[in-house]
């Protein structure tokens, strides 16, 4: 009777393993069988193929394994399982920059209550993850868009407004008259191609990324110190220009945003009673095109230099503004893989570094 039973019972366990061992040859999830020593007991064919594994590591300690795995927390998510016996999920992602949904299950032996061991998945989400970050990439070029028309226009809108009060006070010249209306037209024009340019969603934007275009560092400083001629006009700045690199394959929009805004800030914060003396250069820089502003104006103290690029941020209060032109700007660099740094001396002034990852 015993001995039948036993037959039985030995048949049984090899009929599970049968089935065990089907699965893991058939599944095409990578998955790897750890038991509680922290040996490799078995892995299924995806595992072996991703992790370049092979035969001769079943039986290896997983340390030995581990290299080819290339988790920094693999060995120690592992231990973490074994020893409390509660299911792990996490994403991780590879050297190689993939993302993956890690599930480490403990091996639970009933009869003894314990936990013999883990089984590892690893399930595949790196198209997810970057479904998620274009999304979130969109997320903030559309909250660039609306905090750049609501700053970069109202260069322009005075310039119209400074026009129309010409029109309102000057004699009743002709010729006088007719400059002022061409340069009113030019300066709606001006407004118009700025609303444009922040305000056009490309059908690629879709796609997480917005289309670049060959981009004229001269036109587009052009473009805003006729955006800023009021301003300049006032403060009789002088505003001198140095370009070694004359292109760039970027966003229009977002490069005439940035020029607008390092530009006006260096008008805006000049010192008391000194005309405002900014010199923009643009150049290579190993895989970056570099875009330096400098200016001889009030300077940023040292320990304000990082905050100025959060939202809001004013540090004149004096001094009209939103507090949101820096954070636009450093928005667009990184958005693009760029950087944006500041040196800067209180009374003394400020250069700011743009560094264009340069689009191929």
């Amino acid at each position: 009777m015993d001995h039948t039973y036993n037959r039985k019972a030995h048949n049984k366990l090899i009929e599970l393993n049968d089935e065990l061992e089907n699965y893991f040859n058939n599944t095409i999830i990578p998955q790897l069988f750890v038991d509680a020593n922290m040996i490799l007991r078995k892995f299924t064919p995806p595992a072996m193929r991703h992790f370049k594994l092979t035969d001769d590591d079943i039986g290896k300690h997983i340390v030995e394994v581990s290299s080819n795995i290339r988790f920094p927390t693999f060995i120690e998510n592992i231990t973490e399982v074994i020893e409390s016996s509660k299911d792990l999920e996490k994403e991780i992602q590879t050297s190689d920059k993939r993302w993956y949904q890690m599930n480490i299950l403990p091996y639970i032996v009933r009869k003894e209550n314990k936990t013999n061991g883990v089984i590892v998945t690893f399930i595949d989400i790196d198209d997810r993850i970057q479904i998620l970050k274009g999304y979130e990439s969109l997320n903030r070029n559309y909250e660039n868009i609306i905090h750049s028309i609501s700053h970069d226009i109202k260069g322009p809108l005075s310039n119209i407004e400074g026009l129309i009060r010409l029109m309102q006070e000057a004699p009743e010249d002709e010729a006088d008259s007719q400059r002022i209306k061409d340069m009113l037209s030019e300066s709606v024009a001006n407004l118009r191609q700025t609303v444009e340019d922040l305000a056009d969603i490309q059908a690629s934007d879709t796609g997480f990324a917005q289309a670049p275009e060959r981009v004229n560092f001269e036109n587009i400083i052009e473009d805003a110190k006729l955006a800023l001629r009021d301003r300049i006009a006032e403060t009789n700045a002088e505003i001198h220009t140095q370009i070694e690199e004359p292109e760039i394959s970027f966003s229009r929009k977002n490069v005439r945003s940035i020029v607008y805004n390092l530009l006006n800030n260096a008008i805006k914060y000049q010192k008391p009673g000194k005309a405002p003396v900014i010199s923009i250069r643009t150049e290579k820089s190993g895989d970056y095109i570099l875009l330096t502003v400098r200016d001889n104006g009030l300077g940023i103290a040292e320990d304000k230099k990082y905050s100025i690029f959060e939202r809001y941020t004013r540090l004149h209060s004096e001094v009209p503004g939103t507090g949101v032109g820096l954070f636009i700007v450093k928005g667009m660099v990184e958005q693009m893989g760029g950087e944006i740094q500041l040196e800067s001396t209180l009374g003394e002034g400020s250069t700011f570094k743009v560094y264009f990852k340069a689009l191929r």
